[in-house]
């Protein structure tokens, strides 16, 4: 699933917005799980979702 970073947390969590519209919490681990430091809004990103929906990881986007 796309989105684009809507804002990067002190603690390493990040907004996201998908792009159906729906905003997404993600939690600092999934961050650090994509291999990221830290994000920046306007950031073009793929979720990495587990079968229950929760966000596992935030990966570079798929062209």
């Amino acid at each position: 699933m796309q989105a684009t970073v809507s804002a990067f947390h002190s603690d390493g969590s990040a907004t996201v917005l998908r792009d159906d519209g729906v905003l997404l919490d993600v939690t600092a681990e999934a961050v650090t799980e994509g291999g990221w430091r830290m994000l920046r809004p306007g950031q073009r990103v793929t979720l990495e979702r587990t079968p229950d929906g929760a966000v596992q990881a935030v990966r570079r986007p798929v062209l």
